[in-house]
């Protein structure tokens, strides 16, 4: 009760401020915009996995969960300001490239990735773009002492959840999930569909 209590005192502190700032504050104040530095702020202070994403972002983030889009193909995080690298998109003109999970990505089109205040909108506008147009990256590589260069033309971006469905035997099938998105469900119960086809009895997943 008594964690609850000061965790509930440190809340309206924060409300409170801000009201202070929007009825007092000598001039005009964007709260929106203050909140959510505030936010960052704190979040600073917790684990590096733990990051504020706007709605906007959130909403530019599962786009691509929907079906195709267009663009060199990259999973990414933005930690303390650096373009990380999750993963290349399978079959995806930056694994095409050599581009691995882990690189930083520098520079985009020779203007600087990092230290600049990106945020996850800024970084899909740069990297995103019309099938066959070219973009041109430097990332830095652990265990790399330069960085490398690379010339990236995008290309239309399948997302598929499954990564393999096959029978493993006469009775066994086997399907390989890689995340889960719109269009999962479909995509195994497809999966299922054909493997029972073959007499599928039990399910590696």
């Amino acid at each position: 009760i008594a964690l609850s209590q000061k965790v509930n005192d440190q809340t309206i502190k924060i409300g409170g401020t801000l009201g202070l700032i929007e009825r007092y504050y000598v001039d005009s104040a964007d709260l929106g915009t203050l909140g959510e530095k505030a936010i960052i702020e704190i979040l600073k202070n917790l684990d590096p996995h733990s990051t504020y994403i706007s709605a906007k972002d959130v909403k530019d983030m599962n786009e691509p969960l929907y079906g195709n889009f267009e663009g060199i193909g990259i999973q990414f995080n933005l930690l303390h300001d650096t373009i990380i690298i999750i993963e290349p998109i399978a079959g995806g003109p930056s694994e095409k490239v050599g581009l691995k999970a882990g690189d930083r990505i520098l520079t985009i089109d020779k203007e600087k990735g990092s230290g600049i205040g990106i945020n996850t909108s800024g970084v899909r506008s740069r990297l995103m773009g019309a099938k066959g147009t070219k973009v041109d990256i430097s990332v830095l590589r652990r265990g790399v002492k330069d960085s490398l260069d690379f010339t990236i033309v995008r290309d239309k971006i399948p997302i598929y959840s499954l990564d393999a469905s096959y029978m493993l035997n006469k009775e066994t099938g086997y399907i390989k999930l890689n995340k889960f998105a719109a269009t999962t469900e479909r995509e195994f119960s497809e999966a299922i569909a054909t493997l029972r086809k073959s007499n599928m009895q039990n399910l590696v997943l």
